[in-house]
């Protein structure tokens, strides 16, 4: 038997809510209520008030209520909640958490769900579930389950869905994953046209004793990758796949951020580092492509995807920024620059291959690069077997240099 947080806004939600717990405890599970409303009186009764969710923020909440100003409210909620979650947490009280809610709902449960751990069940049942869901999700594995009705009573509609949303968290609460194990792990960043290169290097790192998570580059893949890295969790990082930074510069549709590069640096984790799909800019189905780009070099991938082609200038400035973000490595750190292809469709013959873009690339790379990082040229695409080999094989000399300067 565990017990599941229920977080939400008990004045407004608390019929909604307490069905919910009601299913839960009906399976067998404890519940520990956490009300997160301040706009009247609860009307589900809390095992952690609002006041309490509040003071974790530092906020009087008399004051709060006083101001009438429900922006500042839901703000000082989404501060105090993911600190009574993380400290529920850390006693060994809770072992997962579900809320309802529109948006002011929402916003507070999922900044709180957002500050647990990967792994620890999170479900969302909400109104926004339907459309973009990044600002709710971040890089975290919370389920977001649309509501379908508002949540604003029960009825035929809202009983089946927030009974099956019971179901769903006591599923994931009573769902036990196998034991981790105690292999080292490195993390790889792949595309699909990289997807040659990480498949080949992972099958070396394994072999070699290594287990390879592979992210996804479409921007919340970079930005999981690199939260991922900051936990220490990391032992060796494959970043085969930078082409998150062309959009960020560019303006594509999977950017992720300004920060992307930095983590293994920061933390000193060996790594090596690839222009896989630097040749690439994303945008979705062609009407969606700026009109500043008329005239530019498109591939259509799939009726969503439509690639542009970097031009010279601007993979000048994506080898600056690559330089920049490495310099401030504090592991072992190295290049490797396949000359004949930077992805599948760069390759000669391919509808992106562009030498004159490519070698703009490489040399402002190199030519900003700390004199002690190696740069290794390789007369190659980055699919090709001895490409990926390569990457492998340096990824274990930084690691074992990396071992070695520890002892």
């Amino acid at each position: 038997m565990a017990t599941i947080a229920i977080l939400g806004t008990m004045d407004t939600k608390g019929e909604e809510h307490a069905f919910v717990a009601a299913q839960i405890r009906a399976r067998g599970h404890q519940t520990l209520v956490i009300d997160v409303g301040v706009l009247g009186p609860a009307t589900l009764a809390p095992d952690i008030s609002r006041e309490t969710v509040a003071a974790a923020a530092g906020v009087d909440l008399a004051g709060l209520v006083a101001r009438h100003d429900r922006g500042e409210a839901v703000a000082a909620m989404a501060a105090g909640a993911p600190v009574v979650l993380l400290r529920l947490l850390a006693e060994g009280r809770i072992a997962g958490v579900v809320s309802l809610g529109g948006g002011g709902g929402t916003a507070i449960a999922t900044a709180a769900m957002r500050a647990l751990p990967i792994g620890f069940p999170k479900l969302m049942v909400t109104t926004l579930a339907s459309g973009n869901t990044a600002q709710y999700v971040g890089v975290k594995d919370i389920l977001m389950l649309p509501s379908i009705v508002d949540v604003a009573g029960l009825n035929r509609i809202s009983r089946v869905i927030l009974t099956r949303a019971a179901g769903a968290i006591c599923g994931m609460v009573e769902a036990v994953p196998p034991p981790a194990g105690d292999k080292p792990v490195i993390v790889a960043s792949m595309f699909g046209n990289t997807t040659g290169c990480v498949q080949s290097a992972r099958q070396i790192l394994e072999a070699a004793g290594y287990e390879v998570l592979v992210f996804h580059a479409t921007g919340t893949g970079g930005r999981t990758m690199e939260s991922l890295i900051e936990t220490g969790l990391v032992a060796g990082v494959l970043d085969i796949t930078t082409t998150e930074w062309a959009d960020e510069l560019v303006g594509g549709v999977l950017s992720a951020g300004p920060t992307r590069l930095e983590a293994a640096a920061k933390n000193k984790i060996p790594a090596i580092v690839t222009p896989g799909c630097l040749d690439m800019v994303n945008f979705l189905a062609p009407e969606s492509v700026p009109g500043r780009f008329t005239g530019r070099l498109f591939y259509r991938h799939n009726p969503q995807v439509t690639l542009m082609r970097t031009n010279v200038a601007e993979c000048t400035r994506l080898g600056e920024i690559l330089a920049e973000k490495l310099n401030a490595s504090g592991g072992p750190v190295s290049v490797l620059l396949p000359k004949r292809g930077i992805s599948v469709i760069s390759q000669p013959g391919q509808p992106f291959h562009d030498p004159a873009a490519d070698e703009a690339l490489f040399t402002a790379w190199r030519r900003g690069l700390r004199s002690d990082i190696p740069v290794r040229e390789l007369d190659c695409a980055i699919n090709d077997p001895e490409f990926a080999a390569a990457c492998a094989e340096e990824l274990l000399a930084n690691l074992a240099r990396s071992a070695g300067n520890s002892r």
